[in-house]
């Protein structure tokens, strides 16, 4: 470590606000509210808020889509993890990553046809719509919430560490600023947050890793090795600290995988391009710059390592969510220090926003207008229901967040994804490609994969062991998807042969050449 890194590094005081932070930090939200502001006199109608009017362009798509799925989990989370735990933290970059293909291929061009709002609008469009609401929403409404409780630890985490705040307030400044967002601009407002956010996150990992390569003559080789002689190869470059068995790491892999095609509010953006061949384009966008993304994030975690220390890291933050930050203070200064934390506030309140609006749209649009108004509400309406469940879960999500301050950031989002997995991905594949897909498979299979995830989730060595105390985990794996994913899928096929529809059959035999071929979609 040379002298001005080691300065930089004991003059680094957690928790002590920064005048050039501050700055950075202000800039960065009056920019976005300022975007909000301008969305909010171009929103008026359901479609707006909900779709931003299927005006948005594949480019514009696939920086959102970006922006939407590199949260807080992956860049503070991932290079962090690479930091402390080497091989099996770049193992959670490669399995967020993957899931994108299956992504394109499986999903994106077959719902934007559809030309639905929500996950529930996608299920219930051949089959009968009232029960496939009730358990689709709170499905989708269980997903959203634990993925936004780790945005908003890890958000509260962050600006306590960095301007010095209480934790509690911390939360409470996120969730206004959250809410603002939504509230005024809908979707045209996030999506625009969204893309400006992509782009500076994309810039400061660009130039954070490049500062490490300079360290090492451009040469990754150079910095592995440093990595090793450090560490040691066998504990850096060997798999096994976190993912302990090959059953394991194949449960990961598909919650990692799988969840992506579950998460609402990923699919929610396929509805704001105006036709299929746009919803194509903008998941090869995505998949470019998040592949981007995760091949640059393990030098800037791997740099950490060597020219931070795992000491100085787990002093900080015991998770080594804050490495990259520090990172970037000991090789930057102050000023990029300012700039990283504002584009990381920024990260986790763009989530934090999209996931809001995924939510809202379920309990308005899924849960109020379709099952309690029999879908005779009007545009107005349906606005007004929005924003005040938006505000509702906006409470909820300060609140846990403020409740769960403790918990592990990428387990939380782990508990997400396994979720997703299991409860969303089995009932929206088997409703785009299965025939005789029924309403009682679909609400079957929604319940179980959400019950079973949950349920092993609890009794894993993770929460049984770690959190409860007891002395033995009641289901032995830390990530259940293998099983609940399983289960799921079993209860659909059960639950169609037993009740067969009929119509619903004829039903997807008539939309089968607008789901595939775009014929008819709005």
């Amino acid at each position: 470590m040379n002298e001005v890194i080691a300065q930089r590094l004991a003059n680094f005081q957690a928790g002590k606000a920064d005048p050039i932070s501050l700055l950075f930090f202000a800039i960065i939200v009056a920019g976005t509210l300022m975007i909000t502001y301008w969305a909010a006199r171009k929103t008026k109608t359901t479609s707006e808020f909900y779709a931003a009017g299927r005006s948005v362009t594949g480019f514009q798509n696939g920086l959102a889509l970006a922006g939407d799925y590199m949260s807080a989990a992956s860049f503070l989370g991932i290079s962090g993890m690479v930091a402390l735990r080497g091989y099996d933290g770049a193992i959670y970059a490669v399995g967020w990553l993957v899931g994108w293909p299956a992504l394109m291929f499986l999903i994106a061009e077959p719902l934007r046809n559809l030309g639905k709002f929500t996950f529930a609008d996608v299920v219930s469009s051949r089959l009968k719509n009232r029960p496939i609401r009730i358990a689709s929403a709170v499905g989708g409404i269980l997903v959203v919430l634990c993925y936004t409780i780790a945005q908003m630890v890890g958000a509260g985490k962050l600006i306590q560490l960095m301007f010095g705040m209480p934790y509690e307030l911390a939360e409470i400044l996120v969730g206004t600023v959250m809410l603002l967002y939504v509230l005024f601009g809908g979707m045209l407002a996030t999506t625009w947050v969204q893309i400006i956010k992509a782009v500076l996150l994309l810039f400061g990992v660009t130039v954070l890793a490049g500062l490490v390569l300079f360290k090492f003559g451009f040469n990754p080789g150079n910095l592995f090795g440093a990595v090793g002689d450090m560490y040691g190869f066998e504990t850096m470059f060997k798999p096994g600290g976190f993912v302990t068995s090959p059953i394991e790491a194949l449960s990961l892999g598909l919650a990692l995988m799988f969840g992506l095609l579950g998460l609402p509010h990923i699919l929610m953006r396929f509805f704001t391009v105006p036709d299929a061949k746009e919803a194509r384009k903008s998941v090869a966008y995505a998949t470019s710059f998040i592949g981007y993304f995760y091949l640059v994030i393990p030098i800037v975690g791997f740099g950490a390592a060597v020219l931070v220390g795992q000491d100085f890291i787990t002093g900080i933050d015991k998770g080594g969510n804050m490495a990259a930050p520090i990172l970037a203070a000991a090789l930057g200064g102050k000023p990029f220090l300012g700039f990283i934390a504002a584009v990381a506030f920024a990260t986790i309140l763009a989530v934090v926003a999209g996931l809001t609006l995924a939510a809202s749209s379920a309990m308005s649009h899924d849960i109020y207008v379709s099952v309690f108004k029999k879908g005779q509400a009007t545009e107005a309406e349906q606005v007004k229901v929005a924003r005040i469940a938006t505000v509702i879960f906006g409470v909820a999500a300060v609140a846990l967040g403020i409740l769960f301050k403790n918990q592990n950031v990428a387990f939380l989002v782990g508990l997400a994804f396994a979720i997703a997995a299991s409860a969303n991905f089995p009932a929206l594949l088997l409703s785009i490609t299965w025939k005789k897909f029924s309403t009682r498979g679909a609400v079957w299979s929604i319940i179980a994969g959400a019950v079973s995830a949950s349920v092993c989730i609890i009794l894993s060595p993770v929460i049984w062991v770690g959190l409860l105390g007891f002395e033995q985990a009641v289901f032995p794996l830390k990530n259940p998807a293998i099983v609940s994913m399983t289960v799921a899928f079993i209860a659909a096929f059960i639950g169609s042969v037993t009740a067969p529809e009929p119509e619903s059959q004829e039903k997807f035999e008539q939309e089968k050449i607008r789901t595939y071929l775009g014929v008819g979609a709005e």
